[in-house]
């Protein structure tokens, strides 16, 4: 699925709500106290279903790209923040926050509220998800009980402010500057760099691994653009890598079996041509053997005829058998033979 690309006007911006006028409010005193003992926290329960994925969901990404593996962070949903004002406690519990830094509780106790710069820094970024309740994230009510947006930006002085539209699938972020919050532009792809978590913030479309919700989402991209996975993504992905690195393995070992085949068959080529060779150089050894004996044996023949036909010559000559026997090498018997 592709990022969203924010929704603008020929004008730029256009709230989803009409912005109620700014009331006036008295000075602020500021003390940074825990929730009293006696607070009774409300019990408010949620907007719709959606709200408790869509926050879920972007807590689990940053799980599986370990960016908060970290105690002292903490990301919540629906959790209360709390703050004396004009030295009464006032609370906000936005649908996500992330405060990069708290003093850790101990293992037996829960955290039930927060105080930032007691328990620990202040949250770097809050979210809201519009809800059927008519533009109260963008509430600036400066009197008790307080607007939300007011809350964030003049009270708690939250660097970063997003307001998501789960059903448009819009998103605005706004930062902090000279005490008040501006909408930011965002970049080429739709999505806002979130410099607290090192991470780009957009939306997405598509249906969520795990659960039947289908429509847009908050994600988070990373520098390079690339997607932080949700849990049955990452699986899903590594499995696919598994399936695609045990595929190759076997195409590879198809392919050196074939090759370890072609080997073997011009080895045994080779060694066929090598005894080939050997019984061709034996034979022509032999024939060459045979060829010097049938010439052996016609040089034999020749000097014997040879030397017959001299002492023949000599025996018609008178000559003596002594001597024939003599110059020829011929026995008596022979020459007398050849006297018959």
């Amino acid at each position: 699925m592709q990022a969203i690309q924010p929704v603008t006007d020929n004008k730029g911006w256009v709230p989803t709500f009409k912005l109620k006028p700014v009331l006036k409010s008295k000075p602020l005193t500021i003390t940074w106290n825990k929730l009293p003992l006696d607070f009774e926290l409300p019990d408010d329960p949620v907007d719709n279903i959606a709200q408790p994925l869509l926050a879920d969901a972007l807590r689990e990404a940053l799980e599986q790209a370990d960016l908060i593996s970290s105690p002292t962070q903490l990301i919540a949903t629906n959790f209360g923040i709390g703050v004396t004002v004009n030295g009464e406690f006032v609370i906000k519990a936005p649908d996500w926050v992330y405060v990069p830094e708290v003093i850790p509780l101990p293992k037996s106790q829960d955290r039930k509220s927060y105080t930032p710069n007691k328990e620990g820094a202040l949250p770097e970024i809050v979210m809201e998800f519009l809800s059927d309740k008519d533009g109260r994230e963008y509430s600036k009510k400066a009197t008790p009980l307080y607007g939300k947006w007011f809350f964030y930006e003049q009270i708690l002085k939250v660097p970063l402010y997003a307001i998501f539209n789960p059903e448009k699938g819009t998103l605005e972020v706004y930062q902090l500057k000279s005490n008040r919050y501006q909408r930011q532009k965002p970049d080429k792809k739709g999505r806002y760099w979130i410099e607290a978590l090192e991470v780009f913030l957009g939306v997405w479309q598509g249906t969520k691994l795990g659960n039947s919700r289908t429509g847009y989402w908050l994600r988070w991209w990373d520098r390079e653009g690339n997607l932080l996975l949700w849990g049955k993504e990452a699986l899903e992905k590594a499995e696919a890598e598994k399936r695609a690195a045990l595929e190759k393995a076997e195409v590879e070992k198809q392919a050196a079996l074939k090759q370890a085949d072609r080997s073997a068959q011009q080895a045994k080529k080779a060694e066929k041509a090598k005894k080939e060779a050997l019984e061709k150089a034996k034979k022509a050894e032999a024939e060459k053997r045979a060829a010097l004996e049938k010439a052996d044996r016609a040089l034999q023949q020749a000097e014997t005829t040879n030397t017959l036909r001299i002492a023949k010559q000599m025996l018609e000559a008178n000559i003596d058998i002594a001597l024939i026997m003599q110059v020829t090498g011929l026995d008596k018997a022979s020459i007398e033979d050849l006297q018959k």
